[in-house]
């Protein structure tokens, strides 16, 4: 990749109309070399906007064209209907089926034989699943739901680790018409039976136990505590992950099955329900700021369509890559880009079950050498924990076959782009940063890897039929405020399960027909676009609103910081005062003034009015398995006030250091 500018400076000039302030400029600019644009699906920022524009001035006309590149048993009457809006649908009357187009729609080519997962759990066992291996295990696993009398509609749950039974279970239900609702297999009975009973699952799937770093968690023992508050169960399927003679499971007559049991005698061969188009497809529960999950809602017709497009597209995805998504499964990555955007497009997509440290540091640079993958997609946290373990880790290995990578989940600071660039990509591989969530369905705003050059820290343009804007408070346009998206999109959600009044007022009220996902956002000169966060991680200090990414992205830019978390508290005479939470490169050592040598830093970066009360040096920060920074909590121990529900985290203890630091300072 060719640098165009090689200097960052800093602005913290306050502009007129802002209701968010930025207050870094990153210059640096990173083109696609001629040879990886050349081969790229999209190749020229001409081609962008001429796509672009279509998408935007007729989206009705381009996602007609885009759909017919998949499978459907009966076509539309029309694309999109906003007559109930904001409850669009998409694709009317359209009959089609996601497992269908996942893998039934690949048996009659050369991808009949190639695989389409690649398996590694943690201990080292391995398996690989060509797409008629693939369907054979689908089918098989979707007539033993029907033996169960599983039948179109029904809610299932899903409790598994990251194993191919988890893919297949999801296949399983799409092709019969079952709603899956994955619930990611590290959180707590609790979270299981509040997700159950709000979506009133007939059936969980879980396996008896999962391995993580070394150790063998018990899942099933989990499932069993939750489900005996869970009156709608009715079936528990199980599947046996560990040795029996090491692991015992409980299995309780009449309600639990063994997997491997139910699919030994049934038919290979199970047809696909034709699914309508708006027929849900999955829920997948987020937080909400209630406390109370939101069963987000997602159809068929239009996610499938979205998870196709972006795929193919933002990873320029070709029939030789290997493909691997980090992320877990029970995140919405792992729905739409481990599972089903990778089996659509007919790509090989790696699943490892466990930790990236075990047995040792260089666990997933092994994996990246070993099977050859071309596209890494991982989260900015998992890239400042490489970085904190040093460069030796991956220098070890063999990283030619990566030919582009991509971050997810949180904006990424400039110097973790930069490190990941350099040590991993090799400086060649572009790098496709990507802001969605989990409401979104798919990629929204991306520097395409083959035409857009990227630059460090932003999340680059938007994706193909994306109106996006950056409002004030009253609704005025900005250079920076309130991210919004102004017309529908496939891929978008369709609701919150069972309270569709809930979803209006989240996402639909602050102004009308506007969609606001609850981020802040700036957008340069260039027209490119800088996530700022989440609009609770905004804070106003002494009058000036900025958001807390872009102050950790300054800690981390100093050579001793591997990551940072900033938060605003109560303060007196300020309004809010900050307070960072500072996790250190292993190779450097907290001398006696660190915490003055990281005040002047900033004050040199931003400005005096941007320096911390206080700075916390901690071994690590409180996140979820999915490697999101828990902030809420951070804000619970500053304030002082009763801790939120830890479940979630990787590792509880955290917090419990935290607050004894914090206390102590």
């Amino acid at each position: 990749m060719a640098v165009t500018a090689d200097s960052a400076g800093e602005d913290i000039t306050m502009k007129k109309n802002n209701d968010i302030k930025t207050i870094l400029n990153e210059n640096r600019m990173f083109a696609p070399s001629d040879e990886f644009a050349s081969g790229s699906h999209i190749g020229s920022r001409e081609e962008y906007d001429t796509l672009y524009h279509q998408s935007i001035d007729n989206p009705e006309q381009f996602w007609d064209r885009i759909a017919n590149e998949l499978h459907w048993f009966k076509k539309w009457d029309r694309v999109l209907n906003s007559e109930n809006a904001p409850f669009f649908s998409w694709f009317d009357n359209a009959k089609t089926n996601l497992a269908y187009n996942c893998v039934d729609r690949h048996l009659g080519s050369a991808l009949r034989n190639k695989a389409a997962l690649i398996w590694e759990g943690e201990p080292g066992d391995q398996r690989i699943l060509t797409y008629w291996e693939l369907y054979r295990e689908v089918n098989k696993f979707a007539n033993a739901l029907k033996n169960l009398g599983i039948k179109k509609g029904d809610r299932i749950a899903i409790y598994l680790p990251m194993i191919p039974e988890l893919a297949i279970s999801m296949l399983a239900c799409a092709r019969l018409g079952a709603v899956h609702s994955v619930i990611f297999a590290g959180f707590s009975a609790e979270s299981i039976r509040d997700r159950v009973n709000d979506c009133q699952a007939r059936m969980v799937i879980t396996s008896d136990a999962s391995w993580r770093k070394g150790n063998i968690l018990p899942l099933k023992n989990i499932v069993d505590e939750a489900v005996a508050e869970c009156p709608s169960i009715r079936d528990v399927v199980v599947v046996r992950r560990s040795p029996a003679s090491t692991f015992p499971c409980h299995i309780k007559e009449g309600r639990d099955h063994w997997y491997h049991r139910l699919i030994e005698s049934v038919s290979m061969v199970c047809p696909a329900e034709e699914m309508d188009s708006e027929d849900l497809l999955y829920l997948l529960y987020t937080s909400g700021t209630t406390g109370k999950p939101k069963g987000i809602i997602h159809t068929t017709g239009g996610y499938m369509v979205y998870a196709y497009l972006t795929m193919k597209y933002v990873f320029d995805i070709k029939p030789e890559d290997v493909f691997w998504c980090t992320a877990d499964i029970g995140w919405v990555t792992g729905h739409s880009y481990v599972v089903y955007g990778p089996l659509i497009n007919g790509a090989t997509c790696v699943m490892y079950e466990g930790a990236p440290d075990w047995p040792d540091r260089g666990r997933f640079w092994e994996i990246v050498e070993k099977y050859g993958v071309s596209i890494l997609y991982t989260a900015p946290t998992a890239i400042r924990t490489f970085m904190k373990w040093g460069a030796e880790w991956p220098a070890k290995f063999d990283l030619k076959s990566l030919r582009l990578l991509g971050t997810v989940g949180e904006p990424i600071n400039p110097e973790a782009w930069i490190w990941y660039h350099k040590i991993i990509g090799g400086e060649r591989c572009p790098i496709v940063d990507t802001w969605w969530q989990t409401e979104t369905g798919g990629i929204m705003i991306t520097p395409l890897p083959g035409c857009i050059p990227a630059k460090p820290g932003s999340a680059g343009l938007p994706f193909f039929g994306i109106e996006v804007d950056i409002l004030t408070d009253e609704g005025k346009p900005a250079d920076a405020g309130y991210l919004v998206i102004k017309k529908p999109w496939p891929g978008m959600l369709r609701g919150i399960y069972g309270d569709q009044d809930r979803y209006k007022n989240t996402y639909w009220s602050k102004w009308p027909n506007v969609y606001f996902p609850a981020d802040g956002a700036r957008r340069d000169d260039d027209g490119y676009f800088w996530i700022l966060g989440r609009v609770d991680d905004v804070v106003n200090v002494s009058g000036h609103r900025i958001g807390t990414a872009e102050l950790e992205s300054v800690f981390v830019e100093h050579k001793g910081v591997c990551e940072s978390a900033v938060i605003g508290v109560r303060h007196e005479v300020k309004g809010q005062a900050l307070v960072a939470f500072v996790t250190l490169r292993e190779e450097f050592k907290v001398h006696e003034d660190f915490e003055q040598e990281l005040a002047d830093w900033v004050t040199a970066k931003i400005g005096k009015f941007a320096v911390p009360e206080k700075i916390i040096f901690t071994a690590d920060l409180p996140k979820t398995r999915s490697g999101k920074i828990m902030r809420r909590l951070l804000r619970d121990i500053a304030d002082g006030t009763a801790l939120g529900n830890i479940t979630t985290l990787a590792d509880p203890s955290v917090i419990a250091s935290l607050k004894t630091k914090y206390e102590e300072d």
